[in-house]
């Protein structure tokens, strides 16, 4: 660890953190979203309690008070010590050396030619023909859907899934294949998906994203306008969750297979969640920056053939998301509760779909909270038709699930 490093409040880099089980005892493993390193860490429970204190605020000794005050056990400077020093070797820590490893990252990544699929060989095919054979299995598994002919008066949006294809293969096919003629005749497709891993509210890149079937550029003028109410510090400061973030990858491969390999331009955007709003009482449409980058939106669209994609899955519920295990009611429970949130999507209503999450604070851990609610809110007065439901196992019991639902906006 370098000389000095915890004489300051230890901070936390974002992490993907998930609890798991090896040889019999629990842990939480820790890996990077940005990527700065590859390496993952296992931290042993209840040692693994400890990151929680990690915010930058607290010294070692403020740390081990604070773990001792909340769960009676004391934890010795020296444990803690021992865990910064591992986390700090592997880039886990805000500090010096994460900064300038993310310096030289971010670098190589603005000037390699394009983003390149990062799931491509693992989540789906990597070879054109044979991922064109995949996708085209699950469109003709559905039968005759009649692609939406429109006149492209305004913007067009649809409700895609980001869920593994394996899972929401059939809803996918079902959103698509509709918009099968809109994706074709498009000319800019902007792209809202969830960031999983980021709380910045946007996060932009001008990198191009590629796919097997070739490259998506990225619509410069488009980012530009964007950051330019962002801010360009806080609007790429995330840029690297990019990389890996499955969320705008999933649909830009479909969006490119139902092109045939043609490209469009795309602003691909990630978007943070609106956590914020489920507790304060106060609600998004009071936000500043929220209404602007939707004007601006609204704005790069004029005079063009958009198609602006939500990127978002629904409830995420669970053990595997650190809840109770699901029965038979609580899937029918869960399925109501959908309901409800789909029903709104249909009217076009973004104020109503929020409002219904943020009643029970988001209990259900809806994914696509952000993605949808802004695109609802570009696209302005919509009718939604529904496209696609499935519950989808998230664990080897059955008693974890995600849901997933399309839509297509006009």
């Amino acid at each position: 660890m370098t000389p000095g490093a915890l004489t300051v409040a230890p901070a936390l880099r974002p992490l993907d953190m998930r609890p798991c089980e090896h040889e019999g005892r629990d842990y939480f493993l820790l890996r990077d979203p940005a990527q700065l390193t590859d390496e993952t860490l296992l931290v042993p429970m209840p040692l693994a309690l400890v990151l929680g204190y990690c915010d930058g605020r607290r010294t070692l000794d403020a740390v081990a008070s604070a773990f001792k005050r909340d769960y009676g056990v004391a934890i010795g400077v020296s444990a803690i010590q021992a865990l910064l020093a591992r986390l700090d070797d592997a880039l886990m820590l805000e500090n010096e050396r994460a900064a300038e490893a993310r310096g030289r990252v971010v670098a190589r990544f603005r000037q390699a030619p394009f983003r390149a699929p990062a799931l491509a060989g693992r989540a789906y095919p990597a070879e054109p023909d044979i991922l064109w054979r995949h996708l085209q299995d699950f469109l003709e598994a559905e039968g005759a859907v009649a692609p939406l002919a429109i006149d492209w008066a305004r913007p067009v949006g649809l409700l895609s899934p980001h869920i593994d294809y394996g899972r929401g293969g059939p809803v996918y096919a079902q959103v698509w294949k509709r918009a099968a003629q809109i994706a074709r005749e498009a000319d800019l497709a902007i792209l809202l998906g969830t960031d999983h891993y980021g709380v910045d509210p946007f996060t932009l890149t001008r990198q191009h994203y590629a796919t097997p079937y070739g490259v998506l550029p990225t619509a410069q003028p488009v980012v530009d306008a964007l950051a330019a109410v962002i801010g360009e510090e806080p609007a790429f400061a995330g840029e690297l969750r990019h990389r890996g973030e499955h969320s705008l990858e999933l649909v830009a491969v479909w969006l490119h297979h139902m092109r045939a390999g043609q490209p469009i331009e795309l602003a691909p955007v990630l978007v943070g969640g609106l956590h914020r709003y489920l507790t304060n009482g106060a609600k998004p449409t009071h936000d500043l920056l929220l209404q602007q980058v939707i004007d601006t939106l609204r704005t790069v669209s004029a005079g063009r053939r958009v198609l602006v994609v939500a990127s978002g899955d629904l409830a995420h519920v669970g053990p595997a998301f650190g809840g109770a295990p699901l029965d038979g009611a609580g899937i029918v429970a869960l399925q109501a509760n959908d309901q409800e949130l789909l029903n709104h999507l249909q009217t076009g209503d973004a104020e109503g779909f929020f409002g219904a999450i943020q009643r029970v604070r988001d209990r259900n851990n809806v994914c696509g909270v952000a993605p949808i609610y802004l695109t609802l809110r570009t696209l302005g007065p919509v009718q939604g038709e529904s496209l696609g439901y499935a519950v989808c196992p998230a664990d080897a019991r059955g008693a974890s699930v995600v849901t997933v639902g399309g839509m297509l906006f006009r």
